[in-house]
Formats: C-alpha cells, sequence, structure tokens
C-alpha cells in the first residue's frame, strides 16, 4: 500500500474518543472490508450479549454468578436498588477510612500515623493495585507501599526485611474474596509471625478485604482487626481493581479514585455504542480475531512507551489468559482457545526483543501504547532542538513503521497523559474487549475452571505430604519411595512422593532421604532425628 493510501486507511479507521482525549489506530491490522462483513454478525451478536450481561443475566455457571463489575462504575445500573447502596456506601467508606488513616485518627498503637502499607493478595488481588501504584502514585505520597503476591518464603522474608522497624506502622491489607485463597492465608500468617516476634499485635494494624462472612471476615471481627471492606461475588478476581480490592490502597497512595472511577465510566458508556468504528473496544475485539484467525493463533505484544505503565502487560496477561483460555466453548464443544500476552516496556525492548518480532517468527501482534505528556514541565533539548520525549516518540513511531514494513501487524493506543481518569479508562477499555471478543468466539470470559482445577490439585499433593511424614515417622525405620507409596495407598504417586520428600529434605524438615539423588528410584527415607 502506498503512502497516499496508507494514509487515507489511518483516517478511515482512526478513533478518537474527544472527552478522553484518546486515540486508537488499528489501520496497520491487515484486515480488508470484507473480514469486516463477514465478522459483523458476530460482533452484532456480541453487543447483545454484553447487554445482557449488564442487565444481570447469569455468566458464571459455576458458581451461579452475575457479573457485576460495570456497575462499579455506574451504580445507578445495578440491577437492585440493595446493589446500588451497597456500591456507594463502599466508595463513601473508602474515602472516609482514607480520611481516618491520613488524620492520624486510625493510627498504629506506638506512632501518630501509619507510613507503610503491606498489601497481601494474589492474582487480581495483587495485579491490579500493583499496576495502579506503579502508574499513579504521587512522588509525594502519604504511604508507601510493598506487595506479598506469592507463596515464596525468600521473598517474604526479603519484604519484610525491606520493611524492617517500619512495620510497627505499616498498615496491612489482607485481599481475598473466600479468605481460602493459599498462597494469601500464607503470607498473612507468616506476616502475623512477624509483628508477634517484634511484640506487635497483629490486628491493630490490619484490614481485611474479603467477602461477607468469608472465613477472613470471621476472622478480622472475630480478632479486632481495624476494618474490613467488600468483596462482592459478582466480581471477579481479574475485574475488581475499580471494587474496594484496588481503590482501598490506590485512595490510602493519595491518588484520585473517583477519577479512576469516572473514567472507567466514559469508557463504558463509549464500548456500549453498537456501531465498530464509533465503539474502540469493539475495534480491538475485531483487530484480535483477524489477527489471530479467531483462535488465538497469534501472541498479543504490549509495548507501553512509558515507565510508569510498566506493569500494564502483566496486568494485562491475567486480564486476557484467564479470561480467554479455555477448553471449551459455550456449547460445550472442545476449542482450546486463548490469547497468549507478553511484554515489558518501550522503547527498552526495542534492545530485547524488537528485532525477533521484526524478522523472527511473524506468530504475534503488537500492540504499542502512546503517552502525548512527556513530563509535567518543560524539557531540555538533547540533540538538534529534540527533548528525551521526541526521542521517545520518535522510537515508536520507528518500531511502527518497522514492523509494518515487513507485514507485522500492529495497533497504536494514544492517551494524553497517565492520569487516574485515563487509567479507569484503560482498565474499562480492555475490560469491554476481552468481554466482546469472548462472545465473539463463544467462549464464557467470566469463569476460570482451569485455575480451580490447579488448587484443587496443590490441595492434593500436600494431602500427600501430610500423609507421607506421619506414616515415615511411624515406621521406625528407613522405606524405600515404593514401600512408603504402597503404605499410605498411593501406589501410583511414587514421583510425587519423591518430589514432596525432596523439597522437606533440602530444607532439614521432618525427614531425609538416603543414596544417590542422581537414581531416585532406588533412595529411601527415613524421620529426621532432632539434634536439641
Amino acid at each position: 500500500m502506498d503512502a497516499a493510501a496508507l494514509w487515507q486507511r489511518y483516517q478511515d479507521w482512526l478513533y478518537y474518543h474527544p472527552e478522553l482525549g484518546m486515540y486508537l489506530d488499528v489501520s496497520r491490522m491487515g484486515f480488508d472490508d470484507g473480514f469486516v462483513d463477514r465478522l459483523t454478525p458476530a460482533l452484532t451478536q456480541a453487543f447483545q450479549s454484553m447487554a445482557a450481561l449488564e442487565a444481570g443475566a447469569i455468566a458464571n455457571p459455576d458458581e451461579q454468578r452475575m457479573v457485576g463489575h460495570y456497575w462499579l462504575r455506574n451504580s445507578d445500573l445495578a440491577p437492585t436498588p440493595a446493589l446500588k447502596q451497597d456500591i456507594d456506601q463502599t466508595l463513601a467508606d473508602i474515602t472516609t477510612f482514607t480520611h481516618q488513616i491520613h488524620s492520624g485518627a486510625v493510627r498504629p498503637p506506638s506512632a501518630s500515623r501509619f507510613t507503610h502499607i503491606l498489601s497481601i493478595g494474589i492474582g487480581g488481588s495483587a495485579l491490579g493495585p500493583q499496576f495502579v501504584s506503579e502508574a499513579l502514585t504521587p512522588a509525594d505520597a502519604p504511604l508507601q507501599i510493598t506487595f506479598i503476591d506469592n507463596s515464596d518464603p525468600a521473598g517474604i522474608d526479603r519484604i519484610l526485611a525491606k520493611l524492617g522497624d517500619h512495620l510497627s506502622t505499616t498498615l496491612v491489607l489482607v485481599v481475598s474474596k473466600s479468605g481460602g485463597t493459599p498462597e494469601t492465608r500464607n503470607g498473612m500468617v507468616e506476616v502475623q509471625h512477624a509483628y508477634q516476634q517484634q511484640g506487635l499485635v497483629f490486628a491493630r494494624h490490619a484490614v481485611a478485604i474479603t467477602g461477607d462472612g468469608s472465613s477472613l471476615d470471621q476472622q478480622a471481627k472475630t480478632e479486632g482487626w481495624i476494618t474490613t471492606f467488600p468483596m462482592h461475588d459478582w466480581v471477579g478476581g481479574r475485574t475488581s481493581q475499580l471494587s474496594a480490592v484496588g481503590l482501598v490502597s490506590a485512595s490510602l497512595l493519595g491518588i484520585d479514585i473517583q477519577a479512576m472511577v469516572q473514567g472507567a465510566k466514559i469508557m463504558d458508556e463509549a464500548t456500549r455504542i453498537p456501531q465498530l468504528k464509533q465503539n474502540p473496544a469493539a475495534l480491538l475485539a475485531l483487530s484480535w480475531y483477524y489477527a489471530g484467525n479467531g483462535k488465538g493463533e497469534k501472541d498479543m505484544v504490549v509495548l507501553p512507551y512509558k515507565d510508569s505503565l510498566l506493569l500494564f502487560s502483566r496486568y494485562l496477561q491475567q486480564l486476557v489468559m484467564e479470561s480467554l483460555g479455555k477448553e471449551k466453548d459455550l456449547d460445550g464443544n472442545t476449542v482450546y482457545q486463548g490469547l497468549a500476552v507478553y511484554g515489558n516496556k518501550g522503547s527498552t525492548d526495542q534492545h530485547a526483543y524488537v528485532q525477533q518480532l521484526r524478522e523472527g517468527v511473524p506468530n504475534f501482534f503488537a500492540t504499542l501504547i502512546e503517552v502525548l505528556e512527556d513530563r509535567t514541565g518543560p524539557s531540555i533539548a538533547i540533540d538538534n532542538g529534540a527533548t528525551t520525549g521526541d526521542f521517545l516518540s520518535g522510537f515508536l513511531q520507528g518500531t511502527r513503521a518497522a514492523l509494518y514494513g515487513n507485514q507485522r501487524d500492529s495497533i497504536t493506543l494514544t492517551i494524553p497523559a497517565v492520569t487516574p481518569r485515563l487509567v479507569g479508562a484503560l482498565i474499562a477499555l480492555y475490560d469491554r474487549a476481552v468481554g466482546l471478543y469472548g462472545f465473539m468466539i463463544n467462549v464464557n470470559a467470566y469463569h476460570q475452571p482451569g485455575v480451580e482445577a490447579g488448587k484443587k490439585a496443590a490441595a492434593t499433593v500436600l494431602d500427600l505430604q501430610t500423609k507421607a511424614v506421619a506414616a515415615v515417622q511411624a515406621a521406625g525405620q528407613a522405606l524405600s519411595l515404593t514401600e512408603l507409596a504402597h503404605k499410605i495407598q498411593a501406589p501410583d504417586q511414587v514421583e510425587s512422593l519423591y518430589l514432596i520428600l525432596r523439597h522437606l529434605d533440602a530444607n532439614g524438615r521432618s525427614i531425609k532421604l538416603i543414596g544417590n539423588p542422581a537414581q531416585p528410584a532406588t533412595l529411601s527415607v527415613e524421620a529426621r532425628v532432632e539434634v536439641r
């Protein structure tokens, strides 16, 4: 396509939202009018399905739940007055609590103010808050935040060591809908222990963000934690950033949460318009479908050209991959759907993997995110009047041109600045695009049976460990792995037993392995004698 035709295509397909100042350019995706015509019926059906979803249709059949995170952005859409009141009251409670923390009305026992936040959660209970804190925390934030988002003991130790004496002025947010998520529970127990070791009362520092009546909710109320905030069963983890899950920490950091919610509301309104060229989420969904033939055959590489948006690709990994990665479609057919997401930031990654993107395996399409505002205040000239921001813009345009020059598809999303309102709009835009695309490919984007299967498998491993340790300690002699497997009635679990016992032995725990590690089948196991 010559330059004039390409310029015309750019104008024909450019989306602009005047209130947000947001541009979406899909002109460098290779679809033609015939493709758009063929996909129009599926897109029309997707618009109708999204409308039913927002009206309160059951969209998570595994748990018989509605999907109502859209109501968080506009409580007037909630299907009942009680739900509207709940949403509005939660926002008001977050604002009140923030003022109490910042003013010192709620304070730690031994100081006049809380100075730090330690947020414990995993998945959507961590990725959204991490992304928003990285993107929007002001330089003069009233508190500093750190996260425990894994069950890695060394990682937990490193975070607690960094907090050090600040633990006494740290507010701990424990985020878990059920209260039973193992990683979050483990982090909480580790942190409770750290408080005890310093002679501090954990409850005087703790806030629960959880489902009403959950085990965590009951624990918080029984132990007298500072307060609790709700996690509604109609809000999934990966779409929970604009609930108490993300808004509590954001508000405490001094981020304008009302502006975030307003930005998302504005984007929701734009993405309800049932016309392709007037709906940015539909343009994204159409582009994703084209790139991967409606089967996720190509990966989405996300390159935000702004340091503060570094974690956006990680946030999108969960949102997109957990929503769309499904074995079965809505009709029960085996389809193995999904859309892989990876990325970091530009222009850093132009020095990391753009070489492959331009000349290697053509198994991807790129999403370049541009921020027009370079910085707050003026910039100095670096070379021939060009600033560092000019260079960054040039790198983005150069990458876009280089990709197109070698028939590699790309989308460019442009926002005027990284602000709470624009971040809220970004969250809503991709949330809505995922929903539309899910309906277009006929999968349920609002459940996650694979995640639940993984949790159950992990529980089985821990149950096997408990039985194995008990059997070894009761035996009074060394047992081969096969003997132990039969003793606990798990003859087909020898490999799992070996992996469990190797881990315990490496950490000097209750058992030890005897023999040559290079020949696992010959190993035996016995109880470790404690040295007093």
